[in-house]
């Protein structure tokens, strides 16, 4: 019996040291190599995996440098200063960063607003969009219970009487935070825009006039005065076409609602 249990043992040695053996030589034989380049390139990036260079995150843009040319003013949360030195590792010329902030399309805060039922389930904006939409009576709207502010990684929004605010100072336009809308009211635009529709409704006038004051009631006031014919109104909610807009306020001087703002957005990275 001690004999059978010494050879059975010996024997699992053996074969355990063999598979040990057979996978060390599979490890070398078949490992990919790794571009020196992509890892360089990938320490470089701010690791915010956010997704604003249209890849796959940080990873995915190391990658797609190397592999398939892509631009290198691509990362909005690194900012120039990334650009710049990503362009010295690959010896291409450096390009300007389009500088990004993100923008909330509701002005319905709770002083604005109805609400058509008391809502007490789990406090996210995903949550109760699963209730009948949530407890506003506008269903277009933001929700505010902060899913964005959750996410974002530069404590860029604070939730005030339910409506999320961005700080652009702060911004820097990674747009995680429009990812975690369930609403799809925040959205990454260029931080030169001056003019927002800051509403998504798109029903009828009166319908939203009874449920939100700040709303679009499609009254084409801002259409007409347009200089530039910037703006149009569809599915009665106006536009704004950023390639036609020359920002001369003219929209928000008559929007009866104020739903049409004009500030400047700028913001990200500086002081």
């Amino acid at each position: 019996m001690g004999a059978g249990v010494a050879a059975a043992v010996i024997s699992v040695t053996v074969i355990g040291f063999l598979c040990a053996l057979m996978l060390a030589i599979a490890s070398k034989v078949m490992a990919v190599k790794t571009d020196e380049r992509i890892v360089r390139l990938r320490g470089s990036l701010p690791g915010a995996n956010c997704g604003a260079c249209g890849f796959s995150g940080c990873d995915g843009y190391a990658q797609a440098m190397v592999n398939e040319g892509a631009r290198t003013n691509l990362c909005t949360p690194g900012g120039d200063a990334v650009s710049m030195e990503l362009s010295l590792m690959l010896g291409v010329d450096f390009e300007d960063v389009i500088a990004q902030i993100v923008v909330i399309h509701c002005r319905g805060d709770s002083s604005a607003r109805s609400h058509k039922m008391e809502y007490s389930g789990i406090r996210t904006c995903k949550a109760a969009k699963q209730l009948f939409g949530g407890q506003n009576a506008c269903t277009f709207g933001c929700l505010g219970f902060g899913d964005c502010a959750a996410v974002c990684p530069n404590g860029a929004i604070c939730i005030e009487k339910g409506l999320a605010h961005i700080n652009t100072r702060k911004c820097t336009g990674c747009g995680l935070c429009a990812k975690a809308c369930p609403n799809n009211v925040i959205f990454a635009e260029a931080d030169t825009i001056t003019t927002v529709v800051t509403c998504k409704n798109v029903e009828k006038g009166a319908s939203v006039r009874k449920k939100c004051t700040c709303g679009c009631i499609a009254c084409m006031r801002c259409v007409r005065e347009c200089p530039a014919d910037a703006i149009t109104v569809t599915d009665n909610l106006a536009g704004i076409d950023y390639e036609k807009c020359i920002g001369c306020g003219k929209c928000a001087e008559v929007c009866v609602t104020g739903c049409i703002q004009q500030a400047n957005f700028s913001g990200a990275f500086r002081s």
